[in-house]
């Protein structure tokens, strides 16, 4: 029996001037978590000082935001900016794409390297293993908000769910197909169909279990590009297989009849992935106490 999506308040925190939503907070969560985790890498880090945290932070949070509005107007919603070119600052209305804050996190890391004379790879494999942390919190806000939800399930599993959010979706699901009537509850006065809750999929394998490898691989000394392999490769993985289980963009084809867009921009990250980690240990290039 699927549970129905706890229809959460978006607005976590009401000052009556000021509105603290959910969402704004779970990046305040992100960007802290990042900022202490980064602080406690330099504790067996000569190379990096608590002031360089600061900028590293800071860099890395203009790079998310902006990288992950304009990545996903462009990569999800490229029609509507053409049509409306003022639609890229109207995130009021919700829009972020990872692939995208990547980009601007990338972007951003390679002004920090510029500035501190460091290598673009030793930047980035101090900081990968915060990021998982936020990509967590990333998805627990999704899921607050009903949003992203996953695809109809047709299993009796206990853990499927109702997204009141959903109601035009599965209308319409139900209106193609009539025999999905079968499966769907009343909730509300809607049908509604059970789901995944993929944020919660993509909250325990993109932040928890990627956070979990990543720190303990980075515990030890291991050479340029290896953090970096190890961070695209698993992201990459675990985001291919939890799209699966995530419902497709409205309005957009499968490519194949199977393969989503989160999948397709996620292939490039594997594959680059798998070639940084064969250069790592090929060049054997260590940025701090080389492993014995």
């Amino acid at each position: 029996m699927a549970i129905v999506h706890p229809q959460i308040d978006p607005v976590a925190l009401d000052l009556g001037v000021v509105e603290m939503h959910w969402y704004g907070l779970m990046y305040l969560l992100a960007f802290a978590a990042a900022y202490f985790l980064a602080w406690v890498r330099t504790k067996s880090r000569a190379d990096f000082t608590t002031e360089m945290v600061s900028d590293l932070v800071f860099f890395g949070s203009v790079g998310v935001i902006l990288g992950g509005r304009i990545g996903y107007v462009i990569l999800y919603n490229f029609s509507e900016l053409i049509a409306n070119p003022l639609y890229l600052f109207r995130v009021w209305e919700g829009g972020m794409s990872f692939h995208g804050g990547f980009v601007g996190v990338l972007l951003a890391m390679w002004y920090f390297a510029h500035k501190y004379k460091k290598s673009p790879f030793t930047v980035l494999d101090f900081i990968a293993p915060c990021v998982p942390t936020g990509l967590f919190f990333g998805r627990i806000g999704n899921f607050i908000n009903g949003e992203l939800w996953g695809r109809v399930s047709h299993s009796d599993a206990s853990h499927l769910m109702y997204f009141p959010q959903a109601a035009n979706a599965d209308f319409q699901m139900i209106q193609a197909n009539l025999a999905l009537q079968q499966i769907a509850a009343d909730i509300g006065g809607y049908l509604l169909l059970p789901r995944h809750p993929s944020q919660l999929y993509q909250a325990a394998t993109e932040g928890i279990l990627l956070f979990i490898v990543l720190w303990w691989f980075s515990a030890k000394p291991r050479p340029r590009y290896a953090v970096s392999a190890m961070f695209l490769l698993i992201y990459g993985l675990s985001r291919f297989t939890t799209e699966f289980f995530r419902q497709p963009d409205v309005g957009y084809e499968l490519i194949f009849g199977w393969m989503t867009k989160g999948q397709l921009y996620s292939l490039p990250m594997i594959v680059i992935g798998v070639i940084l980690m064969v250069m790592a240990y090929q060049k054997q290039i260590y940025d701090w106490n080389k492993a014995k």
